[in-house]
């Protein structure tokens, strides 16, 4: 049994500042006002225009540039996040995946619950039902259960890896739901940490939301 932390990678490469990012949006909004002559070829230039954009509710044009972000979290993390139905998914299976194999150091991984602290009474708590869990399902696998069907066992917080890509709108809608005061803590926080590295990575674009 492993216990670790949830976290995210961004797959998508994105340029110093997102500048290539932001000409583009610029380039493509520019259409819908036949202003391409104010076109001027620099960062600043296109971060005026997609303030006015987001300002204005013109969110369209943020359509058209994408990001693919990998998270590793929990199974119930992974329930909300592929809610987004106008993102794409890809998922670790539990159909396929056979935790008893060496590949997976013959171990079940779990997430620690943020809202958990170390040397308390909850989470012993929950570290002894997660190691039942993983006893149970390679009982399961031992007397004959595939993987699919051994999988019935397993909890919430069994560790998954999903891919997510969207585009820029949809990933502010995300970030708007999943950090506000009510989201889940667990996805909270997750949603939180990446929300600030794209308000450094990608200006503009994300710095409105607050949380």
């Amino acid at each position: 049994m492993k216990v670790i932390e949830q976290s995210y990678e961004i797959l998508t490469d994105i340029s110093y500042k997102a500048i290539y990012e932001l000409e583009e949006i610029e380039k493509i909004a520019r259409t819908c006002y036949k202003s391409e002559d104010k076109y001027q070829d620099q960062a600043e230039s296109a971060k005026k225009l997609i303030r006015a954009l987001i300002s204005k509710d013109h969110e369209a044009m943020l359509e058209h540039s994408m990001l693919t972000v990998k998270f590793i979290c929990d199974r119930s993390t992974s329930h909300e996040l592929v809610r987004h139905r106008m993102a794409s998914f890809a998922q670790e299976s539990q159909r396929y995946c056979n935790y008893a194999k060496d590949k997976f150091g013959s171990e079940i991984t779990f997430i620690r619950p943020c809202y958990l602290n170390d040397d308390t009474r909850p989470y012993a708590i929950w570290r002894k039902a997660m190691k039942e869990a993983e006893n149970a399902y390679f009982d399961l696998l031992d007397i004959g259960l595939m993987p699919q069907e051994a999988r019935a066992v397993l909890p919430n917080s069994t560790k998954t890896e999903v891919v997510v890509s969207a585009n820029y709108r949809e990933w502010r809608h995300i970030l708007r739901l999943r950090t506000a005061m009510d989201a889940h803590p667990q996805i909270r926080l997750l949603m939180r940490q990446l929300l600030a590295d794209l308000q450094t990575r990608i200006p503009v674009i994300f710095d409105d939301i607050k949380y």
